[in-house]
């Protein structure tokens, strides 16, 4: 199913039907929801391995005024820190410009700890690299002595930490694969068929490589032809 605008609602009844129980007397929604988070949480995380086109993100703007050297999670409760998206779950770029401008934005330089010259040598009016540690965004020790437009192009969540029947699973061609998973954690959870639940995984694997194919082959922009399937095509007379 290639639509946007199907619910996890969706998916339970598929997930039903497939252990025989279109009425739900026994896998009601609410028996089937806590698989179903399961099965959304395999999805995203295979998405984010495969970098999905559904779960690259850019930030908005993201101002990191004079001084300030870093970018905080946005639990932190410190107001006078920018915050990045609650989304986040990891950082492709970072790009700056100086804010009030309409300059082009710049990458900055990744490093794995900021640079230790940068304690001494003094500020700069751009921030010019950054580090990921202790999941904040940080910058030299005295930030830049201006301030900064800041944008993060990232990997983001790709659904909410709770799932309801209501709520829209926006990622297309998911359907199927989150059908078979949920209804394979239901074979071997409740229904403790750990034949059936094989089975349904087994379903769910396919269905998962082809929706992660499906991706990646649009994210190259290569069309493929396919060649017949006989060892002396290349003999034919023919322009493969």
């Amino acid at each position: 199913m290639t639509t946007t605008g199907t619910t996890a609602g969706n998916v339970l009844d598929a997930a039903a039907a497939l252990m025989n129980d279109v009425a739900k007397s026994i896998f009601t929604n609410a028996a089937q929801l806590p698989y179903l988070n399961i099965a959304c949480n395999e999805l995203q995380e295979w998405c984010e391995v495969n970098n999905i086109p559904v779960s690259q993100e850019t930030s908005a703007i993201i101002e990191v005024t004079a001084g300030n050297n870093k970018i905080v999670n946005i639990e932190n409760p410190d107001a006078t820190l920018p915050k990045y998206p609650s989304d986040l779950i990891d950082i492709q770029q970072i790009w700056e410009r100086t804010t009030d401008t309409e300059d082009q934005f710049t990458p900055l330089v990744k490093f794995d700890y900021i640079p230790h010259w940068w304690e001494t040598d003094p500020p700069t009016s751009s921030l010019s690299c950054w580090a990921w540690v202790n999941q904040e965004i940080r910058f030299g020790i005295n930030g830049a002595t201006a301030d900064n437009d800041i944008k993060l192009d990232y990997i983001k969540t790709l659904f909410p930490s709770t799932i309801t029947a209501n709520t829209t699973i926006g990622i297309i061609n998911s359907v199927t694969f989150l059908s078979y998973r949920t209804a394979s954690l239901l074979a071997q959870y409740i229904g403790e068929n750990p034949t059936r639940a094989e089975e349904f995984r087994a379903q769910a694997d396919v269905s998962l490589d082809r929706m992660l194919t499906i991706g990646t082959k649009g994210r190259q922009a290569i069309p493929i032809r396919r060649r017949p399937f006989m060892a002396n095509y290349k003999n034919r007379n023919s322009d493969w």
